[in-house]
């Protein structure tokens, strides 16, 4: 089933699930995963890309200096 393309109440259903993990992640965790994630991970893409996207620079400002530093390259 894994290949197979989700239904359009199954896609709803994901992307509701996979913001509600977005808005209980930290500030850190957020940035770690912007800074170190691959193309294609699913936060990176589409609705839920967009979503990620604004929530760690709308609601927490992006990197700080701080942050940056710990996470390194």
């Amino acid at each position: 089933m894994d290949n197979e393309p989700m239904t359009p109440d199954q896609r709803e259903v994901y992307i509701r699930t996979v913001k509600a993990e977005i808005d209980t992640m930290s500030h850190y965790e957020m940035c770690k995963i912007w800074r170190f994630a691959k193309a294609g991970n699913k936060y990176t893409i589409g609705e839920i890309g967009e979503y990620f996207s604004k929530r760690l620079y709308d609601y927490w400002g992006g990197f700080t200096p701080e942050i940056s530093k710990e996470l390194g390259w």
